[in-house]
């Protein structure tokens, strides 16, 4: 089991002694800081090596919000994933807060069971695209065929599809990340027709890959498949995503929405727009997907 490295930064005490009882006896190594520049001096200690940060919004000598700017503008801090804990939750703050790079939430007071849920969906995230970086980094290019099509139905054809098209591409790593949360709502929300509120129940009961499973051997779903082709001009590459179910309400989620920022699910979408491509577009019903990666 892997142990995670957690700093938490708050400037109540009984704050920081609640959430040490919360996460104790779990995979986690926690490291406390009393404020932001606390934080930002441990952030920048030479052995130091955190996996998450835990933030409190207000706080003296440096609030959450610079801690956050500071982290995310410089590399080596910027993928980090970043738990904001806050009582300030008006739309306005938290959409602050979107846009400075913190795509995880809670409002206190809360609850361990919520924690717990938003750490483990900020971990699986992480984890999740860390594999994808540093695989997709490593595979050889494959040739650039103009509107060449694969088909896949599960979780891991997606990712393994996902690394193999981000080859193309001049940052293989960030594309990588964006594919895969493209082709993985193809399956899910797609072909298997989870909802977004029943996504939501699996993560917090983390139950969500064995529903997947189940699905996929249902006798309505056998032989559904969703399709990734690509196109290449001398300035982008063109990548269309297609299933074969009844679509979704894809507005609301191509950007972060400060009402599912508290959710352990419903950033993908968002994410993929902003990190992975030029321009993201959805077509008919939201059943096929439009991803553009600019060459140059």
């Amino acid at each position: 089991m892997n142990t995670w490295n957690i700093l938490v930064v708050d400037d109540e005490i009984l704050n920081l002694e609640i959430i040490s009882e919360y996460l104790s006896g779990g995979p986690y190594c926690l490291t406390t800081a009393i404020h932001g520049q606390d934080a930002w001096t441990k952030l920048t200690q030479a052995d130091s090596a955190f996996d998450l940060v835990i933030l409190d919004r207000m706080m003296p000598v440096m609030d959450g919000m610079e801690l956050l700017r500071r982290m995310k503008a410089d590399a080596r801090y910027a993928n980090i994933p970043v738990i904001m804990q806050t009582a300030a939750a008006s739309p306005e703050e938290i959409r602050e807060g979107l846009t400075a790079g913190c795509y995880y939430y809670l409002t206190k007071p809360y609850q361990m069971g919520a924690l717990l849920s938003i750490i483990n969906a900020a971990l699986d995230d992480l984890r999740k695209n860390r594999y994808l970086s540093e695989k997709s980094a490593t595979l050889p290019p494959i040739a650039a065929t103009v509107d060449t099509e694969y088909t896949f139905s599960t979780l891991e054809e997606a990712q393994r599809l996902a690394m193999l098209l981000a080859s193309l591409c001049p940052d293989p790593a960030k594309t990588a990340i964006g594919l895969s949360e493209l082709l993985i709502n193809a399956v899910e929300h797609g072909n298997l027709g989870i909802s977004y509120a029943e996504k939501n129940r699996l993560k917090q009961k983390n139950a969500w890959e064995q529903e997947i499973e189940r699905r996929l051997h249902l006798p309505e779903n056998f032989g559904r498949k969703a399709t990734v082709s690509f196109t290449r001009t001398n300035d982008e590459i063109i990548f269309t995503i297609t299933d074969q179910g009844n679509g979704f309400v894809w507005q609301q989620y191509l950007d972060f929405d400060p009402a599912r920022a508290f959710d352990p699910n419903g950033r993908g979408i968002a994410m993929a727009g902003k990190i992975s491509f030029s321009q993201l577009a959805y077509q008919e019903n939201g059943s096929k997907v439009i991803a553009t990666v600019r060459l140059a």
